[in-house]
């Protein structure tokens, strides 16, 4: 069977402009295509590109990360290492966001569970009303008893005691289990940056690409006006 010309064009190789490995033409990427200011950077490598020259999409990647970093540079003075992630994620083209949730959740030992249970219920109503009847059910029970019979008589020093050792208790608990929420919404707040951050940088990069596109636009139609008016001259002359 005779193979289609498009697929014989597709798998056809050529060599990149800039590691000169043969590779299908539909893993290489003309200059023209880019928005300037990626192509003045790989430029600024390698001047002696011609126009239309190609180049592999993995040095495509490399030149777009290393300009990415170098813009976050030159308007932040210097790079992270979170901001390196970003751009390593905008030249491959990789997701960023993820759920902290089920990736914090999936770390949590017991002794973290049991902390999170105990603060959940302890900042309820269900514990304020059950915490209020058993309270009630003490004092009544010693009240009724008499002071012989009463295993907590008034001032119920006994129930002090309990109170006092459960606040020594539950306080701590509630302190892990925050602590714990803490370091989880720093890491949500992190996830937002890099998402934000990969998204104006993409738009920005969008914005470049539609500026360039227009800008040729403009030129193509400059260009085609003046054959348009050499042709019309063209033709004066020769009536």
């Amino acid at each position: 069977m005779t193979e289609s010309p498009h697929r014989r064009t597709a798998n056809e190789q050529h060599a990149c402009a800039i590691s000169r490995q043969p590779l299908p033409s539909k893993d290489l990427i003309s200059l023209d295509s880019l928005h300037t200011g990626l192509v003045e950077r790989i430029r600024a490598d390698h001047p002696d590109l011609a126009t239309d020259a190609r180049i592999s999409r993995k040095e495509l990647g490399r030149y777009r990360q290393l300009y990415i970093e170098e813009s976050l540079k030159a308007e932040h003075g210097e790079v992270t290492a979170l901001e390196q992630q970003v751009a390593q994620s905008v030249a491959k083209a990789e997701t960023l966001s993820e759920n902290i949730e089920d990736k914090y959740a999936e770390k949590r030992t017991f002794g973290e569970i049991a902390a999170d249970l105990v603060a959940s219920f302890g900042g309820s109503w269900s514990f304020i009303g059950a915490f209020a009847l058993v309270m009630a059910i003490w004092m009544g029970i010693n009240l009724v008893s008499g002071s012989k019979g009463a295993f907590d008589p008034y001032p119920f020093i006994l129930l002090n005691l309990v109170l006092s050792t459960l606040a020594a208790v539950q306080a701590p608990i509630i302190m892990m289990s925050q602590k714990r929420q803490e370091a989880k919404d720093r890491l949500r707040s992190l996830n937002d940056y890099r998402v934000n951050l990969k998204a104006e940088i993409e738009i920005r990069a969008l914005h470049e690409k539609l500026d360039y596109i227009l800008t040729r636009h403009w030129q193509r139609m400059a260009e085609l006006q003046q054959l348009q008016m050499e042709i019309i001259a063209e033709a004066k002359v020769r009536k």
